[in-house]
C-alpha cells in the first residue's frame, strides 16, 4: 500500500503543471502562431524609423520588449490622436482568440452580440494610458466581471487616431495584437494564455 501512494504521488508531480510550464506553453504557441502566419516581426527602432507604421504587405508586427506585446497596424485611422491630458470615450469591436486552442473566445462582431460597441474611458496623462470599461456597455466587462482593460489593448493609442468618420475615404482604427497573458484579461492571466485580438478604435460622442 505503501509503494503504491508513493508511486501515486510521484505520478501526481509529474504531471502537476508549473507556472514555469505554463509560460513556456505560451511562448510555444506564440512562436507557432507567428510561423504559421509568416508574421514578420520588427523592433521597436525598426518601428521608430518606419515613421511608426507596419507594413501590412509584409504582414509586419512590432514587438513590445517591455510587455511582450506584438502590434500590427491595420489602419492608423482618422481623427486626433488622444491629447495629453484629454479623457474620451472609445468604441471598440474586437475578436479575441485563445492561441492555445486557436478558438474565438469572444467577439463583439458576431451576431448575438453585434448590438453592443464595447465602450471604455481612456485618459492621456503624459503618454501614458489608463482605461476602464464602462459597465452595462460592455461584452468584455460583462464577461470577465472587471472594468479593467487589459494593458495589451493599450499599447497601440499612442500610434493611432482616434476619431469619427466625417467623410468619404476615411476609415477608424484598426489593429491586431497578440497578448501574453501577463497584459491580458483576468482569465487569461489567471489561466496563463496569449490572446490574438483584432481590434477597432473610434471615438464616441462626448
Amino acid at each position: 500500500m505503501l509503494l503504491l501512494v508513493v508511486f501515486s504521488t510521484l505520478t501526481a508531480c509529474r504531471h502537476h503543471e508549473t507556472y514555469a510550464d505554463k509560460k513556456k506553453k505560451e511562448r510555444s504557441a506564440i512562436v507557432e502562431y507567428l510561423t504559421t502566419e509568416g508574421i514578420k516581426v520588427i523592433s521597436e527602432d525598426e518601428f521608430k524609423a518606419n515613421g511608426y507604421t507596419t507594413d501590412v504587405s509584409q504582414n509586419e508586427f512590432v514587438l513590445f520588449q517591455g510587455s511582450g506585446v506584438y502590434m500590427q497596424i491595420v489602419r492608423e485611422g482618422c481623427g486626433e490622436k488622444i491629447q495629453d491630458g484629454e479623457t474620451v470615450t472609445v468604441l471598440c469591436r474586437f475578436t479575441e482568440t485563445n492561441l492555445l486552442t486557436g478558438e474565438v473566445i469572444l467577439s463583439n462582431e458576431v451576431l448575438l452580440y453585434s448590438s453592443i460597441v464595447d465602450k471604455m474611458t481612456v485618459t492621456n496623462t503624459s503618454g501614458s494610458y489608463t482605461a476602464s470599461f464602462i459597465a452595462g456597455q460592455s461584452v468584455m466587462y460583462s464577461t470577465y466581471g472587471t472594468a479593467s482593460v487589459p494593458s495589451g489593448w493599450l499599447a497601440p493609442l499612442p500610434y493611432v487616431k482616434i476619431g469619427r468618420i466625417t467623410q468619404e475615404g476615411e476609415d477608424i482604427a484598426k489593429v491586431r495584437l497578440i497578448v501574453p497573458h501577463t497584459q491580458g484579461q483576468s482569465a487569461a492571466s489567471s489561466s496563463v494564455y496569449p490572446c490574438h485580438y483584432s481590434l477597432t478604435f473610434e471615438r464616441g460622442r462626448e
